[in-house]
């Protein structure tokens, strides 16, 4: 470190600011709000105004953004209870508060595997604490929902959650509330849709789940879905999930979302031969002509008939 440095960390007096410009050193002068918050256990907001400390001293350019980081290890590791204890025990760290929302939330102390799943999301993940709490409050609805008043998620339910968030992107409070509003949205239409496949009886299995969320994210209507599944069930004679997950992915590819679309631009109709002329209709007054002509037949058919049995 730089003499130059050292002094006018000195003269700012400034604990964060000398902390946030150690880590700087290690990360190549690379700033990151949210990976020096996990690296010093700060929340994002306190990194920042460090930052700008060490921007006013010029020994810092906020403008500089970390480079992609490297890929994340494919599993979690497995924390000790001592990993556990020193997190607990760190004043400056958001996660003892966590842990006790968290235990309100699910009326029950949790266990020393279940504060290893909680800390899972919460450092290896890295997720805010709030968005975890979100989280848990989803899981708590859904879960009440399905099993009834007073029953809780488990906290292996709650890290799983968790995990789908993050691939989705869903890192930060309003990204969290944002996701909540669509998945309430969803829920609704969920519902709607099984009613009009006649299921009325149970909610859908997470495979299920995850087609109608596809058939919906590709932009059908309530009234398409319908088509569809008639369609299934005239073929199949029941409903088959994946064959009409195909019926309803290739409309999708044909840009076909609706029933007039798809009335209009995928005929079930037998297509001709390429070459092929439309049958044309008989000119008028022919049909007439040909009707006579039948009658006559038959009624010649029908004398000789007679005749042969005299």
């Amino acid at each position: 470190m730089a003499a130059g440095a050292v002094d006018r960390l000195l003269s700012a007096g400034s604990g964060d600011a000398a902390l946030l410009y150690l880590w700087l050193l290690k990360t190549g002068g690379e700033y990151d709000a949210a990976g020096a918050a996990r690296a010093l256990k700060w929340d994002p907001a306190r990194a920042d105004g460090a930052m700008q400390l060490l921007a006013g001293m010029k020994l810092a350019d906020p403008k500089r953004s970390k480079a992609p980081p490297a890929p994340a290890p494919a599993e979690p590791p497995e924390y000790t209870a001592a990993d556990l204890n020193r997190e607990l025990e760190n004043p400056a760290s958001p996660f003892p508060a966590l842990v006790s929302e968290v235990q309100r939330r699910l009326g029950k102390v949790l266990s020393t595997a279940d504060l290893k799943s909680l800390y899972t999301v919460y450092d290896f993940a890295g997720l805010p604490a709030e968005v975890i709490l979100l989280a848990v409050s989803w899981c708590a609805e859904e879960t009440g929902r399905k099993y009834g008043t007073g029953q809780k998620p488990r906290l292996p339910q709650i890290q799983k959650e968790c995990f789908r968030w993050k691939e989705l992107g869903v890192d930060t409070a309003e990204g969290a509330e944002a996701h909540l509003k669509r998945l309430a949205s969803l829920r609704t239409r969920t519902g709607r849709i099984l009613a009009l496949m006649d299921i009325r009886d149970r909610p859908p299995v997470a495979r299920e789940r995850e087609y109608i969320t596809a058939w919906v994210d590709m932009g059908f209507s309530d009234e398409a879905i319908r088509l569809a599944y008639e369609r299934t069930v005239l073929k199949k004679q029941t409903l088959n999930w994946p064959y009409m997950n195909s019926i309803l992915k290739s409309w999708h590819q044909k840009g076909l979302h609706t029933p007039e679309q798809i009335t209009a631009g995928d005929s079930q109709r037998p297509q001709r031969p390429a070459g092929a002329t439309a049958p044309q209709p008989a000119p008028p007054g022919e049909a007439d002509r040909r009707a006579r002509e039948d009658m006559e037949r038959m009624r010649a058919f029908l004398r000789q008939q007679s005749k042969e049995g005299n």
